[in-house]
């Protein structure tokens, strides 16, 4: 990871992280702990798009699945018991909406290329809805 990378990721993460992070427990109803593998979403020549590209890739629809299931106080009560902790990370090269949501024991793991199908916003929310709708 070159300075350009860790520059935009620092910025991103202090500037940006922290009011997403607020978004993502209003829609769970609850504080989630949010684990970034922040060294994991670097990619080379790619620091200008990590504002939009990380938003939309992880972020929104993370927030939009949570609002989804905690719509009424059965998904509110399935995330307060069982969801404990999200982890963000690029470890396995997806690209796929349906292939990028793992939930087990209470740990879900999104993981997807940062800077690739960054505009696939509703096909992540819906791949994570149904992974989390089978967990919960």
């Amino acid at each position: 990871m070159g300075l350009a990378e860790r520059r935009a990721i620092k910025e991103f993460e202090t500037n940006h992280f922290p009011l997403l992070k607020q978004e993502i427990d209003q829609a769970a109803n609850t504080e989630v702990a949010v684990e970034v593998k922040w060294e994991t979403l670097a990619v080379e020549n790619q620091a200008h798009l990590y504002d939009e590209s990380f938003t939309k890739v992880y972020f929104q629809p993370l927030i939009l699945a949570l609002k989804s299931i905690c719509r009424d106080s059965m998904g509110q009560e399935a995330i307060l018991t069982s969801l404990k902790q999200i982890i963000i990370q690029n470890l396995n090269g997806i690209y796929y909406g349906d292939r990028w949501a793992d939930f087990k024991e209470g740990v879900l793991i999104l993981d997807h290329e940062p800077t690739t199908n960054i505009d696939d916003v509703a096909d992540r929310t819906q791949g994570l809805i149904k992974v989390l709708e089978k967990g919960l």
